[in-house]
Order: structure tokens, then C-alpha cells, then sequence
């Protein structure tokens, strides 16, 4: 190329230039599919699949670090701490939590689904459905139609899903009762479903994949929140049933979120799930649905494997409950009949049939999971299923069952069906292996059959008989120890070698604050309960508990039975029981006299002695309070006697023993412990006299009809009426001080 034609220029500018065709040469085989489109239309991008843990997209930062501070008030209120109120002074508190809720809702209005599937929005939503009215909860629930199966299945969403079923109880037995809300008419948007109505389309929309969701980890405790809401029989809507709602880890993580509860003041009593609700026709046709389903789309081998299953047994449980509760278990073919190996069906073909032991029922049996199953089973099955299962698989096995530590809550469970005869025979074979029962410490067979023994008013002295075979108790002066060895769950033997020990609340706090002490002589829970039901029993046979009692010592007395928040819960049976005589309760109230001063200071013991002094008649509390008037000063330093030295009011008995003693008498006929409100004597009318000391002037009409306010309560509250009396009695008697004070400024 000539001189003349050459052009200076920076080094390396032909590499550049190199380089910018070939990134233009990359694309042109893209782009020269579009050369005869115009310019401004760009191609779509391939979509791509949405994440499994936001299947509805992502929440915005900023709508999340607002609902963060929508929860974090919410919670406030909830936990019930007081509230720095910014409005105006004449706002309701409710108005303003009610602004401020409308506006959370406004914000969370077409993002339901992304907020529900966010690990921490979902959260607030849980917490903001407690707060909800009947409309809201309408609204919310129609926004996410469509998405159940999604939403029920994911990791965060489901706890929403499982709340809104939870709370949707109440809304539902309103809907049925004729009760809706006032809604403003709308131009925007159609008619709004009923809840009732959107609770049927979501069991529509779950029907088709119902078998799948019963595996399902995350799905599997909305199906029980959605058939509890379906079907809120007494036997469905069980506590087991309620806390088998969330797993363990559930549990703990959901305790860590606080009190979850209505924020609005007239709501918060109703935050419990009432299990005599009503509900309408059409759910129980869901539910049974819901039955039917699974009983048609799997064999019997597929149900049970689902027994053994960790996720499906619970909801399988309660799928039971609801076959039991609406007539069809009893019924061939039903899935009661397929957990137990075809016994129902054989009850009503071949009813004189003993069938053999099937290896499946044993292994529930003793499986830790799968057990919990067979308990429902066997107090929910037909009365001829339970005999035949009794026969095949407890009966002549009892003596290994009631000492496993799976198996023995079963056979408790189905001791609660026995009929006399059967109750003798398991009290026969089991009458060599009691003392074996105690020392595992499985004691719930032996409490069982107690209060089956109550029940059917039969056998309750072999029942008897066994308690003291069970602790060693052979000989009639042995007996004494009776309360005391069963309170700490020992033989005769074990006992006197560990030799009593006192007992108070005190003791017990320290004892469950360190891990590392022995507590061999500490009372246990079920040693109190096997005490309870004794209590329980028939006149001869429940005075086997209070027979000896006046051979205890009464200091003994007092500390391992009344100060121990354990032990403590027999004397409350005492007292509540119908069969014990009311000659054995008086005896016990007397036996503490002389005592009370050293009862009632104590925690648990201060709580005794009110349960002594509501059973006293008039003339047994004077008794006490005489005996107590000489540990007045020790009653008003001690921190819990103080109460119940200003229970009793030894001033008064002390001052005017008169007006005391009417005074008792009063409160004890009020309370219908001795007779009847209609049947007060007339001693009880005050006389003249009284009624001038305690009504020393007289309150007007329009006083009397005014309502008590905040200020009139807190004075009585304080001072009591006759207090009140005593300072406006004192006021007026008060000499006047005008004229001293004319003299001093005239001294001035």
C-alpha cells in the first residue's frame, strides 16, 4: 500500500477491531431468523421453572421487612405487654389494633400465596388469622382456591393452610346458626363464597389427590386439621387427637413463636376449638368421602403399611375415629376391618369363629408407633371385634404385656372395655405379676382396672386385694403404710429400708433443679393416681386408704401428703369423692388442728389448708381459727399463711365473735355446701342492731342503681365495704378545725 494512503493510529486498534466482528458473528445466526421483524420487538425468553420453595415467586424486601414489623406488633399485643397508644386519647384500643390490622391486609391484598410460602411472612400470617373477622377469613381462604394441593404441600405454607382450618371452626358453627357478617356492597369483584362453601370446594379439590397427600410429610397434618373441622365428634376432637396435630420438632419451634391468640379484647376467650360446635350435613358427607376414597384406591396391604408409617399412622388414626363415629366400621370390608386382618368380617359371617393370632396385630403391638394405632382400635371397634381380639391377642399374655414398656398402654387402653367376667380373669392371671408391675413402674394396667373395677361397682375387693399383694402389704397392721408406700411406688420392704423423709415444696423445686439427686423417697405421679382411683371406690373398700390414718403422725402427715404438689392431689380427691364418708373428711380436718400454722406455710400446703376450710362447717372452722389465734404474728410473717390468716379474720372472731360466727355461716350456705339457698335459716338475716353497725348511712337509689366503676372497685378491692365505712365514719367524726385556724391567721 502507498505512503500516502496509510493512517496513523494507535497500536493494537486492529486487534480490537478483530475482535468486535467476532462477537457480531456469534449472534448473527440468532438474529438472522428476525431480520424481517421490525426492530422493536424483542423475543421472549424461554420461562423458566419455578423454584420448589417459592412455587408463586419471591417476596419483595421491602413488603418483608414490613410484615416483619407488622409481626413484631402483633406479637406485643398478643403477649398481652401494654401499649404505648400514639393516637388520640379517645380512640378505642380495638379501633386502633382494627386500622392497623386493615392496613396490613390491604398491603398483603394478591400476594397471599408468595407470603405464604415465604419462610418468614408465613409466620405473620399464621398469627394475623387469629385476629381475623369472618369476612377476612372468606377472602383469604378464596385467594389461595386453586393452589391447596401446592400450598398443603410445602414446607411453610402448610402451617398457614393448617391454621385457617384451625380458626375456621368458630366461623363455620356462626355460618350455621343463620349468623353472617355485613358485607358493603362491591362493584369490583363478584359474590363471595361462604366459608362452609369454601371449605366443601378445597375437600372437592383434595379429593383426586387425597390418597397421595396421606404420605406426604407436610400434608398429612392439614388432612387432620381439615377433617377435625369436618367432623368435631367428642371422640375425634380428643386431646390425643388435638396433639397429634403437629410433630415434636413442630411443637418446639411453634412454642418459640409466643402466644398466638386474638389481639382484639372481646376475642379472647374464644381462641379454643369447642368440640360440641355444630356443623352442617354436608360435612359429614365430606368426610365420610374422604373415607371412602382411601378405602377404594388401596388394598389392604397398603392400609396397613400405613400403620407402621410415622407420617400416615396419626392421620390414620383419626380416619378411624371418623369411620367409627359415622356407624361404618362395623361394616365388612371397612378400614377397620383391614388393620384387623378381617375380624369384623369374620364376627358376621362366623361369630362363634376363633380365629389365629395374626404375626401383623402382634407387631403393633410392641412397635412404638404403630401401637398408639391399635389403642384406637381396640376402644373404637364393635363389641364383638373387642372380645375376640381380647382372646386372641391379650388374654393368657397379660403377665408379658402389662411389663412391656410399648404394650402396657394398650392392654390399659382395652382394660377400659372389659366386662366383669373378663376383668376377673385378667385380675386372676395377673395376681403373680403385680409386684412386677410396680417395679417397672408401668403402673397404668393396675390404675386402669382400678376405675374399671369403680365403674362396674364389681370386684373391688380383689381389686383391693391386689394393690396390697403389689406393694407387699400381706398382714392387716401393714396397711398402715399403705398411702406412704404407694406414694413413692415401693414394696413394704424397699420402703422401711429407706425409712420415711420429709417432704415440702420447697424440697421438690430443688430436687427437679438437680439432676443428680436421688429421689427414691420422693412421691411419684402414678403412685397419687393409683391413690385417686382407690378414693374412688366403693364405702368398705376406699376406706383401705384412710383406715389407718389416724396411726400417721400428723406432722408426717402434713408434709408428705399436703406439701407436696404431687401428693397434695389425693386430698383433693378426698374431699371431691362421693363414696368417702363424710365422717372420714371431718376426721381428717380435725386431725390438722393444732397443725394449720405449719400447713399453710408453705406453697402447696397454704392451698390445702383453703381446701380444709371450704369442706369445715361453722362450728369446725371456729375450732380451727381458736387454734390458731396464738400463731397470729407467725401468720402475718409468713409469705403464704398471711392469706389465710385474712381468709379466716382472727380479728374479727376476736373483737366480735358474734358477727364472725354469722358471718361463716353466710359464706358457708352461699357456697351450697350444707344446704340449699332456699333453705337458709333465718338466723342468717342481720338484726337491727347489725344493720346500723354494718349500713351506718344509707345509699340512694341513684347510687345504688349506677353501675360499679373502676375507682369503686379498687376501693373495695382495698378496703372491703366495712372499711370503706369505717374511714367516711371517721371523717365526720372528725372535729372541725375552722375556728383554730381563724385564731391563727388573727394571731398573724
Amino acid at each position: 500500500m502507498p505512503n500516502e494512503n496509510r493512517k496513523r493510529g494507535k497500536k493494537h486498534k486492529k486487534t480490537q477491531e478483530h475482535s468486535q466482528p467476532s462477537r457480531d458473528t456469534n449472534h448473527a445466526p440468532q438474529n438472522s431468523e428476525d431480520r424481517n421483524r421490525p426492530s422493536w420487538i424483542v423475543p421472549a425468553q424461554e420461562s423458566e421453572e419455578p423454584h420448589p420453595e417459592a412455587p408463586f415467586g419471591y417476596v419483595d424486601p421491602d413488603i418483608k421487612a414490613y410484615f416483619r414489623t407488622v409481626d413484631d406488633q402483633i406479637r406485643t399485643w398478643q403477649q398481652e405487654r401494654p401499649y404505648e397508644e400514639d393516637q388520640a386519647a379517645d380512640l378505642d384500643p380495638n379501633e386502633a389494633k382494627r386500622i392497623f390490622l386493615v392496613a396490613a391486609l390491604t398491603e398483603m391484598s394478591e400476594k397471599e400465596k408468595q407470603l405464604a410460602t415465604d419462610p418468614d411472612c408465613s409466620v405473620v400470617l399464621e398469627r394475623m388469622a387469629y385476629s381475623m373477622d369472618d369476612f377476612v377469613r372468606r377472602v383469604f381462604l378464596d385467594s389461595l382456591s386453586g393452589s391447596y394441593e401446592a400450598l398443603i404441600k410445602h414446607r411453610f405454607a402448610s402451617h398457614v393452610c393448617q391454621t385457617l382450618f384451625t380458626v375456621a371452626a368458630d366461623t363455620v358453627s356462626r355460618e350455621t346458626k343463620g349468623i353472617y357478617p355485613s358485607v358493603a356492597d362491591s362493584k369490583d369483584k363478584g359474590e363471595l363464597r361462604t366459608l362452609t362453601r369454601l371449605i366443601l370446594d378445597i375437600c372437592e379439590e383434595l379429593t383426586p389427590v387425597f390418597t397421595s397427600l396421606v404420605m406426604d410429610p407436610f400434608a398429612s397434618h392439614v388432612l387432620r386439621a381439615l377433617l377435625l373441622l369436618l367432623s368435631p365428634s367428642s371422640s375425634a376432637a380428643s386431646h390425643k387427637a388435638q396433639s397429634n396435630m403437629r410433630s415434636k420438632k413442630s411443637s418446639v419451634w411453634k412454642a418459640r413463636q409466643g402466644t398466638m391468640k386474638s389481639v382484639f379484647a372481646d376475642n379472647k376467650g374464644c381462641d379454643h376449638v369447642n368440640s360440641t360446635r355444630s356443623v352442617p350435613k354436608e360435612f359429614h358427607e365430606a368426610a365420610t368421602k374422604f373415607v371412602r376414597v382411601l378405602k377404594s384406591e388401596l388394598s389392604n396391604n397398603e392400609v396397613r403399611a400405613l400403620a407402621a408409617n410415622k407420617v400416615a399412622s396419626p392421620l390414620l388414626q383419626l380416619i378411624l375415629e371418623v369411620e367409627a363415629d359415622h356407624g361404618e366400621s362395623s361394616l365388612s370390608d371397612s378400614l377397620m376391618d383391614h388393620v384387623l386382618v378381617g375380624i369384623i368380617t369374620l364376627c358376621r359371617e362366623n361369630p362363634d369363629e376363633q380365629p389365629e393370632a395374626s404375626d401383623y396385630l402382634v407387631t403393633l403391638l410392641r412397635d412404638p408407633t404403630s401401637s398408639h394405632l391399635l389403642e384406637t382400635m381396640v376402644s373404637r371397634c364393635p363389641d364383638p371385634a373387642f372380645t375376640i381380639l381380647w382372646a386372641t391377642y391379650f388374654q393368657g399374655k397379660l403377665a408379658r404385656l402389662a411389663t412391656h414398656p410399648v404394650a402396657n398402654f394398650v392392654v390399659a387402653k382395652a382394660a377400659e372395655r372389659l366386662n366383669p367376667t373378663q376383668l376377673k380373669g385378667a385380675l386372676e392371671e395377673l395376681e403373680g405379676s403385680w409386684n412386677k408391675v410396680i417395679g417397672s413402674a408401668r403402673t397404668g394396667v393396675l390404675r386402669t382396672m382400678i376405675d374399671r373395677a369403680c365403674t362396674l361397682r364389681v370386684h373391688e375387693k380383689d381389686i383391693c386385694q391386689a394393690v396390697c399383694n403389689a406393694f407387699e402389704l400381706f398382714e392387716p397392721k401393714d396397711r398402715s403404710h399403705l398411702v406412704s408406700c404407694v406414694l413413692v411406688l415401693k414394696p413394704l420392704r424397699e420402703y422401711m429400708a429407706t425409712g420415711p423423709t420429709k417432704h415440702n415444696s420447697e424440697d421438690a423445686q430443688q430436687i427437679s433443679k438437680q439432676g443428680n439427686v436421688d429421689d427414691s423417697k420422693e412421691p411419684k405421679v402414678q403412685g397419687a393416681l393409683i391413690l385417686q382411683s382407690l378414693l374412688r371406690l366403693n364405702e368398705p373398700h376406699c376406706l383401705m386408704v384412710t383406715e389407718r390414718w389416724h396411726q400417721v403422725p400428723p406432722h408426717t402427715r402434713s408434709n408428705l401428703l399436703s406439701q407436696h404438689p404431687i401428693s397434695s392431689r389425693v386430698i383433693d380427691v378426698l374431699f371431691d369423692s362421693e363414696t368417702v364418708p363424710f365422717k372420714v373428711k371431718r376426721t381428717l380436718v380435725m386431725s390438722l388442728v393444732g397443725h394449720y400454722h405449719t400447713l399453710v406455710d408453705d406453697r402447696i400446703g397454704s392451698r390445702v389448708g383453703d381446701r380444709c376450710w371450704a369442706f369445715a362447717d361453722p362450728y369446725l372452722r371456729e375450732k380451727i381459727a381458736r387454734s390458731l389465734v396464738m400463731h397470729e404474728q407467725f401468720l402475718a410473717a409468713s409469705y403464704f399463711g398471711k392469706f389465710f390468716a385474712r381468709n379466716i379474720n382472727l380479728y374479727l372472731l376476736q373483737r366480735r365473735p358474734e358477727e364472725w360466727r354469722e358471718l361463716q355461716s353466710q359464706s358457708k350456705s352461699s357456697s351450697g355446701s350444707i344446704t340449699s339457698p332456699s333453705a337458709l335459716p333465718s338466723a342468717q338475716k342481720p338484726n337491727s342492731e347489725d344493720a346500723e353497725v354494718s349500713h351506718p348511712f344509707k345509699i340512694s337509689k341513684k347510687r345504688r342503681s349506677r353501675p360499679e366503676d373502676e375507682i369503686d372497685a379498687v376501693f373495695n378491692a382495698s378496703l372491703g365495704a366495712k372499711g370503706l365505712q369505717g374511714v367516711l365514719e371517721a371523717i365526720r367524726a372528725a372535729p372541725s378545725d375552722d375556728s383554730s385556724r381563724g385564731k391563727r391567721q388573727k394571731k398573724s
